[in-house]
């Protein structure tokens, strides 16, 4: 007798009839109550032997064919396209991660944040925009995050000594802000925390490179050019109350030196005159006053008109706001400035920027001699 006939019986149907010829004896029911009985117990046995086996199954094939079902948790290879992903300030890895997800960068949370706990040493996001692809493997993402080459930035240039209006302008042209736009936040100067005699922001967009995210507004560019230009004075040891009259000195100083070393001879000169009660007669507040802040070098009408504010020819003392945006050179030298007793000075090669300081008028004059014929070889400057 086969399995099957030991289970369901001899009838193909698993069931066999009664025998007629039994004519309905009453001890007959029991067996045949029996039989149902027996036949559920073997139907049990069967589904219980095959769930069994079905384990067995899955146990001994479900190591090989894992690989086959299971879903994918991770993108292979570098990605395609590129997307803009943003790391605010504060965010942490799980954020970073399921933003991540979001953005399409990558599948899933869990291969990138696993690569973030076995990381050694630690992984440190820089907040900003990056360049990413879609469908980065996790390892490739968190790569290409940790890459500053993939860091999308708006740079800006202040060069030393450059004045307001052209910083406006180069912050509209890289930026893509309206000039209007940014005249306009650079009108609203006592938003910047400023020394309380300042009349603009001129003298305090402290020149250097600037990388700023993308999306910062003017206003924010601004402030981080008026901050840095306090971590300057704060290096130099500049007291707060004096910040505005070094900046004022300074911003002149920047636009007079050519040399780096003549930077504090030039401080000096300034600095005996004023206490000797002498104006300071320098050219180039004078060009600052009339508009034309591309040029140090004045006429006789020029220095003789009392109604530029800015002219020290005829105004004693400083002038009254700073004529550009100095740097770290200028302001040590307002602080520090050269010992020596001179009271002129002319740069004479304005292609070296060399300069002649003198103590005397006649030495001075001298000097502008030498400039003149200089000059007199550079039309191009005149």
């Amino acid at each position: 007798m086969s399995g099957f006939d030991g289970v369901f019986g001899n009838s193909p149907t698993g069931y066999n009839p009664p025998n007629p010829s039994d004519n309905g004896n009453r001890f007959d029911r029991p067996r045949k109550r029996r039989g149902r009985t027996a036949l559920i117990a073997s139907l049990t046995s069967v589904v219980v032997l095959l769930g069994v086996g079905g384990t067995a199954f899955w146990a001994v094939t479900a190591g090989p064919l894992a690989g086959v079902f299971a879903p994918a948790e991770d993108f292979e290879g570098p990605g395609t396209g590129e997307v803009l992903f943003t790391i605010n300030e504060g965010d942490i890895g799980d954020v970073i991660a399921n933003n991540l997800v979001e953005a399409g960068v990558i599948m899933s949370f869990d291969p990138f944040y696993k690569l973030l706990l076995e990381a050694d040493p630690q992984v440190v996001f820089v907040p900003g925009v990056y360049t990413l692809k879609l469908g980065m493997s996790s390892q490739q993402a968190l790569e290409a995050l940790q890459n500053s080459d993939n860091l999308v930035t708006v740079r800006v240039v202040v060069p030393e000594g450059e004045v307001m209006a052209d910083i406006l302008s180069t912050i509209s042209t890289e930026a893509q802000i309206p000039l209007d736009e940014v005249q306009a936040a650079a009108a609203d100067f006592g938003a910047y925390g400023l020394p309380a005699e300042a009349l603009s922001l001129e003298g305090f967009l402290f020149p250097a490179t600037y990388e700023f995210s993308p999306g910062l507004s003017a206003q924010e560019m601004l402030q981080a050019m008026v901050d840095r230009c306090y971590e300057a004075l704060d290096a130099a040891q500049v007291a707060e109350a004096d910040r505005y009259r070094v900046i004022v000195f300074a911003s002149l100083v920047q636009k007079e030196s050519g040399l780096k070393d003549d930077f504090y001879k030039v401080a000096r000169v300034f600095q005996n005159r004023l206490d000797q009660g002498w104006n300071m007669e320098s050219d180039a507040t004078v060009a600052f006053g009339t508009g034309n802040t591309y040029r140090v070098e004045t006429t006789s009408a020029e220095r003789a008109d009392e109604s530029n504010p800015y002219n020290t020819y005829i105004h004693p003392g400083l002038p009254f706001a700073p004529i550009s945006n100095p740097g770290d050179v200028a302001i040590d030298a307002v602080m520090n400035p050269a010992e020596g007793p001179w009271m002129f000075f002319v740069t004479w090669n304005l292609d070296t920027g060399e300069t002649i300081f003198s103590e005397t008028a006649d030495e001075h004059a001298a000097g502008v001699d030498i400039w003149i014929a200089w000059m007199d070889e550079h039309p191009e400057y005149q």
